[in-house]
């Protein structure tokens, strides 16, 4: 049920965990639904491009059938020498993905999209942070694998679980490279009124 037009009601439309405990930290009360979307995953399409896209495309799925709420899409890729690794398919994809990020830098891309369809709403922003591996080896990656479930993780990892495995460090916004900007989304969310 949804309330006025302009209501507070603020959606988070994503199925992620991780996404759900970041925009937790903000304080501002909000509900989960899951778009049923089909995402566009093209290796390599511009990630930036990618990553806007899937985030409108759930914000919108959602703000559709909520038309007074705020709806949050947000979606995370991993970009590599000219290739998007997003979520891997299995265990197999996923220790090539780690392989292929071994010892070099790579770019998380994140893209936010604020719709509200009851009165036209539309923001748009996009983050970036880089994170560098150190060069590891198979035995790391079977070791890594073992502890840390990344099938449903852009890249087959997660910087926040057993990162030193890794040796990951980062330039930028720890919270883009877990999936959700917390500052960017802060801002955004303080445009809307939805936070003082």
């Amino acid at each position: 049920m949804t309330g006025a037009k302009g209501d507070a009601r603020l959606i988070l439309a994503s199925a992620s965990p991780r996404r759900r405990e970041l925009l937790g930290q903000l304080g501002v009360p909000f509900e989960i639904v899951v778009a049923d979307v089909t995402e566009h995953e093209e290796a390599s399409t511009d990630p930036r491009v990618m990553v806007a896209h899937n985030a409108a495309l759930k914000a919108e799925w959602v703000s559709a059938r909520h038309p007074n709420a705020v709806v949050l899409g947000a979606d995370t890729t991993v970009f590599i020498e000219g290739v998007a690794l997003n979520k891997p398919c299995d265990g197999a994809e996923a220790r090539a993905m780690l392989r292929r990020l071994s010892g070099r830098t790579h770019t998380v891309f994140t893209g936010l999209a604020l719709r509200r369809a009851s009165d036209g709403l539309r923001i748009d922003e996009g983050v970036a942070s880089d994170v560098t591996f150190k060069a590891f080896d198979e035995t790391v990656i079977e070791d890594y694998l073992a502890r840390v479930h990344t099938l449903d993780k852009a890249g087959g990892y997660a910087i926040q679980e057993h990162s030193e495995l890794l040796g990951a460090e980062y330039r930028g916004s720890l919270t883009n490279i877990i999936g959700l900007p917390v500052e960017t989304t802060k801002q955004i969310l303080t445009r809307c009124g939805l936070l003082p």
